[in-house]
């Protein structure tokens, strides 16, 4: 996997950020595209279950293709707390392996395919979940954390 700490990416305020600019256990979370009813209902999970993940002193990170205007109007809908990264280029989607062909009412194109890491403070990939569905999700996650890690 190509070294996806130092990928250049923008936040949803156009900072540039890399995921090595974030320390300790994270959850990295790619989604398909924001304002769009399954990845609402995904960040919206994550956003109600925030204060769970931080008291536990994990971060949560989404990632999607969009651009950085839409991922803040994506934070104001919904109120996501933690960051957005726009992947514009699917670069750190190409290094985790999850900017995939989709077939979609037969015609192919190219996406993100709905998935999930948990990384620990060593940045070792502890666990995956790829082809998520959206819908309870962040609490499959959460469980997760809660039954595996040590906190």
């Amino acid at each position: 996997m190509e070294n996806w700490l130092t990928v250049p990416l923008v936040d949803s305020e156009n900072n540039h950020v890399k995921l090595s600019d974030f320390h300790g256990w994270r959850v990295l979370y790619f989604y398909p595209r924001a304002l769009t009813s399954g990845c609402t209902m995904e960040a919206t999970e994550f956003t109600q279950l925030y204060t769970d993940f931080e008291k536990m002193d994990i971060n949560i990170i989404g990632v999607s293709p969009d651009k950085p205007d839409t991922l803040r109007k994506f934070k104001e809908k919904v109120g996501i707390p933690f960051p957005l990264l726009s992947d514009i280029d699917h670069i750190l989607a190409d290094a985790f392996g999850v900017w995939k062909e989709k077939n979609m009412y037969g015609k192919k194109t190219m996406g993100i395919e709905r998935s999930t890491f948990l990384i620990n403070p060593e940045n070792e990939i502890v666990k995956e979940w790829r082809k998520v569905k959206a819908k309870g999700h962040a609490q499959q996650v959460l469980d997760y954390i809660k039954e595996n890690i040590k906190r």
